[in-house]
């Protein structure tokens, strides 16, 4: 059951609502919308309808942190968001890694398959610059759609590539950027569908040089485009009317651009916004209050402090579903 008390506040339906069969056999006839690759995907079709969605519709926008595993993603279905993303910076935390390239496609795989099992959202994955030549983007692109993603994120840093709002990172040519996304689309248009996000931290080479490979990534038939570390709300608008097409923006509290409220990034024309620190940093903190506390009543000689009662956490962790199929098969 979930605890949260605030409803989502972008509203977004599913284009092929979830019809229960109870065991038997039947026909269902399918209308999938907005479809690209060979093979179709239900949560690829979600994925991309709502994206599209939120470009043409200035009160919608598909704002959500970015989860690390199974539990964390299961939170976020459970507070109401429309979709997931597994970034590479939440999932290098989960491991005590700063996201400095310590990870890579088996790790990120891993932890598709360990949300998708517990999780029914689209799950959008970080494939970061797709772990080497565009052979390899294009394997990384096909484990990630067969592992279950509805979405995957490849860039053109080079390797190993960094958190885009720290220090002492840098991009590949134009020529390997492209090579990388054409590899992409075509995993996408010659296998399993999957919606293809193409990032460019070519900022710090200048407006112009990212705004010309943002454009060559629209061409080559990515999905979305993300330009990393856009400074400010001026910048922001200019980039989305240059571009247009589907976009993604990013928010660190704290980092290189401007705070700015969902709503704000929608009525830009923002068709995404990621928080890839929100949950880190709560997790981070959350876990030194309750080891400051356990130590306090150690040394008050006091029971240690309730955090949460003992049957909000068996349900948190799935306990109860557990317990009602344990009692099925009885």
């Amino acid at each position: 059951m979930s605890q949260t008390n605030i409803p989502y506040p972008f509203t977004f339906t599913n284009p092929v609502p979830a019809q229960s069969t109870n065991g038997t056999t039947r026909a269902l006839p399918l209308t999938i919308p907005n479809v690209r690759g060979t093979i179709p995907s239900l949560q690829t079709s979600r994925l991309r309808t709502m994206m599209l969605l939120a470009r043409d519709d200035p009160s919608k926008i598909l704002a959500f942190p970015c989860s690390y595993d199974g539990l964390s993603s299961r939170l976020v279905e459970e507070a109401g968001f429309p979709m997931l993303f597994l970034s590479g910076f939440a999932v290098s935390s989960s491991y005590g890694l700063p996201d400095t390239g310590y990870i890579a496609l088996e790790e990120m795989c891993g932890k598709v398959q360990e949300t998708v099992r517990v999780t029914s959202l689209p799950v959008m994955v970080d494939g970061d610059t797709g772990y080497g030549s565009p052979m390899n983007v294009r394997r990384t692109v096909e484990a990630f759609a067969a592992a279950g993603a509805a979405g995957v994120m490849i860039e053109d840093q080079t390797w190993p590539k960094r958190c885009g709002h720290t220090k002492g990172k840098s991009v590949v040519s134009r020529g390997e950027a492209y090579a990388r996304i054409q590899a992409a689309c075509d995993a996408r248009n010659e296998g399993r569908d999957i919606f293809i996000l193409a990032r460019t931290d070519a900022l710090i080479l200048g407006w112009e040089e990212a705004m010309t490979r943002a454009k060559e990534f629209k061409r080559l038939g990515a999905d979305a485009v993300f330009v990393e570390a856009l400074p400010d709300r001026e910048a922001m608008q200019r980039c989305v009317a240059e571009l247009d097409m589907p976009m993604l923006a990013n928010i660190i509290e704290g980092g290189k651009t401007e705070n700015l409220s969902a709503k704000d990034l929608a009525q830009m024309g923002f068709a995404a916004v990621a928080y890839p620190w929100t949950l880190v940093a709560a997790r981070l903190k959350s876990i030194r209050d309750a080891l400051e506390g356990l130590k306090q009543s150690m040394f008050e000689g006091t029971a240690p402090p309730m955090i949460l009662g003992y049957s909000e956490v068996c349900e948190g962790v799935g306990f109860n579903r557990y317990w009602v199929c344990l009692d099925m098969d009885r």
